[in-house]
């Protein structure tokens, strides 16, 4: 197959990047708003789950979406998304209590679960890997903007519009991203029409929901409903298993999260996900509650992380081809525990500076373990498995995220040695990820 032309690519990724930022901010623009939401529908005990709600379905679909654009193609599947997200954001904006809004927030998880693996699986086809790891780091710049402007969004548009355009805004951005691929994305590989697993996708996301739910109410002090998630999720997954072995075309490619490249490469970034979660989530408190700083200072301390990611992400991207993935992996993997050693020397007389120091190092490893991972899972398959093997690479980092919140919760005391365990660990994974070229293949989408 020839080269895909070169001239609109670019289009293409503006394309992708608006429809990423879309989802990359959603998360830090609604928390600054939350006060005042919370302030207007009421019903504080369910905070937590204006947030939880969308991780819970953005994860349980990924891989869904992400076989889907395997079957029926990107460019479908990307309008698909930005449609429900859009029509997730409208609906949350016109949320008349709390449990309407945590109900629209779980719409909304739907279609990111589907722009964030195909927008990514896109840029997979269409750049070959040689290119891609530079794309990657703008992709990552992408998710440092929106942590930085994000907060100072919500705060100007609760002031002057009032909290409901804290979603709308979306709307225009999702609107020029749908434009976009409409306008210039064109897939030029030749598809065979496959069923699709209906019932496996089903007890997928019926098994994942219900982990996620059964992670959120770990330690919850009353209720059932922890309990009773996890008996669904062990028979979910029970199930799950049982349908993908017979099943002609499965929906959840056992053989393929099997492979070497992709299961090692998932694994650390799963130990990855914790290590961020577990920082972005108890390190203010301690730089709060311990050392007795200021919130700023603590602001300061994790944004820190969320800077340095997308800068060690450029710079990853820029020596693949020097440096090779696997090296490049090692070498981000190797930084997380040296981030981590700063973390677990904090006491309460330990100069703020520290703190920051430790984040970002921890954001530098982040940066260039992720993107060399991305790399290396989209590397080791062929366009029709491409965009599950993207799914399988972002629901790993999802659940690592969920797992971390819910195991550094139980051991707040120990959190910095436990993340200085997870960090260990994942530089140990590392060193099993194969070796993967930096070729020189085709691109298989293009963009005329």
């Amino acid at each position: 197959m020839p080269p895909a032309p070169t001239s609109r690519r670019p289009l293409v990724l503006a394309s992708v990047m608006a429809a990423m930022f879309m989802i990359a901010i959603e998360a830090t623009i609604v928390s600054t708003a939350m006060p005042q939401i919370a302030g207007r529908l009421g019903d504080l005990n369910l905070y937590a789950w204006v947030f939880s709600s969308f991780l819970l379905t953005q994860t349980a679909t990924t891989v869904v979406f992400g076989k889907l654009a395997d079957l029926h193609g990107r460019r479908p599947v990307l309008l698909a998304g930005i449609a429900v997200f859009l029509a997730g954001s409208l609906l949350c904006g016109a949320a008349w209590s709390m449990p309407s809004l945590i109900a629209f927030r779980l719409v909304q998880g739907i279609g990111a679960g589907a722009v964030q693996p195909v927008g990514l699986t896109v840029v997979g086809d269409l750049y070959p890997v040689h290119e891609r790891g530079r794309i990657q780091g703008y992709l990552a710049s992408v998710w440092g903007v929106s942590s930085v402007l994000g907060p100072l969004a919500g705060g100007l548009i609760v002031r002057h519009l009032g909290w409901p355009w804290v979603f709308w805004i979306n709307v225009p951005v999702g609107l020029a991203a749908a434009a976009g691929f409409l306008a210039f994305l064109r897939e030029g590989v030749a598809r065979v029409s496959r069923r699709v697993d209906v019932a496996g996708a089903a007890l997928f996301t019926v098994a994942v929901a219900s982990l996620m739910v059964a992670l959120t109410e770990v330690g919850a002090p009353h209720g059932m409903a922890g309990p009773a998630a996890a008996c669904v999720c062990l028979a979910g997954t029970v199930l799950l298993v049982l349908q993908e072995r017979r099943a002609t075309d499965p929906m959840l490619a056992l053989g393929l999260w099997a492979r070497r490249p992709i299961a090692t490469a998932n694994a650390a970034t799963l130990l990855s996900g914790m290590v961020v979660i577990g920082l972005t989530a108890f390190l203010p408190v301690y730089v709060q509650g311990v050392m007795g700083r200021s919130a700023l200072v603590a602001g300061f301390a994790t944004t820190a992380m969320v800077l340095g990611w997308p800068v060690g992400a450029t710079l990853a991207a820029r020596n693949f081809a020097r440096l090779g993935l696997r090296p490049t992996l090692l070498f981000g993997a190797a930084l997380l525990p040296a981030g981590a050693l700063a973390f677990v020397a904090l006491g309460p007389d330990s100069p703020p500076a520290v703190a920051g120091l430790g984040s970002v190092v921890t954001g530098f490893g982040m940066g260039f373990l992720s993107t060399a991972a991305i790399v290396i899972v989209q590397g080791s398959v062929g366009w029709a498995e491409r965009g599950v093997a993207t799914a399988s690479n972002i629901f790993s980092r999802n659940l690592g995220s969920a797992l971390g919140a819910a195991v550094l919760h139980q051991a707040l005391h120990l959190t910095f040695w436990a993340v200085l365990l997870l960090t260990a660990l994942t530089l140990l994974l590392a060193t099993f990820v194969p070796a993967v070229a930096v070729g020189r293949g085709p691109s298989e989408v293009a963009a005329d």
